[in-house]
């Protein structure tokens, strides 16, 4: 699975943005806030930090028991983690795919970059979707025009409604961080992940 992909670790990379955390911690996070991109729980996360330290973009901070339960390892960002999670988040955000799911992940993470970042990048992904628009459209009337039978025409339908809706969607997004309406800061972000405030 490539880097980009791996929304496992992409989910690790973003929660140890904020706090150090172990494992079973970053579970919990995860099913309490319902982050159904990703599957295989918990297996897929713990994978994912077994990957991500072999990487060397997270690391070992120190390991410690509470009460009865078992020894837990901490980890932590690096340097390279932290450069890691903004290239991959800034890469989904502004890809358009043959499918949501990246797309959703990054959104839920996309606190983790400053708002500049994210306005740029959706603003890539927006070009992207009105330049799928305008083909999907230009398709459509060809095909209509060339005398092809609706049936024949309810994929092309069906993917110029999608992009068409992301892109709505997408340009109100913009509109919103362009006005101040959704704004977020290092504090909020904390909150937002499950950090201390």
């Amino acid at each position: 699975m490539a880097r980009g992909e791996d929304l496992a670790g992409l989910t690790v990379l973003a929660l140890l943005s904020v706090r150090p955390s172990h494992p079973y911690e970053m579970h919990r996070f995860v099913v309490d806030t319902h982050k159904d991109y990703l599957t295989g729980l918990p297996r897929s996360l713990y994978h994912a930090v077994d990957r991500l330290v072999r990487d060397e973009l997270i690391v070992p901070a120190h390991t410690g028991r509470e009460g009865r339960r078992p020894e837990r390892t901490v980890y932590e960002l690096t340097g390279e983690g932290r450069a890691e999670l903004a290239t991959r988040l800034r890469r989904l955000l502004e890809e358009v795919g043959p499918g949501a799911l990246a797309f959703t992940a990054a959104l839920s993470m996309a606190g983790c970059l400053p708002p500049a970042e994210v306005e740029r990048a959706l603003r890539g992904r927006a070009a992207v979707l009105e330049g799928r628009v305008v083909t999907a459209t230009e398709t459509l009337r060809g095909l209509i025009e060339g005398g092809l039978p609706p049936i024949l025409l309810l994929e092309v339908e069906y993917e110029h409604a999608l992009r068409s809706a992301e892109l709505g969607w997408v340009r109100g997004l913009l509109a919103r961080l362009e006005s101040g309406e959704v704004i977020w800061d290092g504090a909020g972000n904390r909150e937002l992940l499950g950090g201390p405030p």
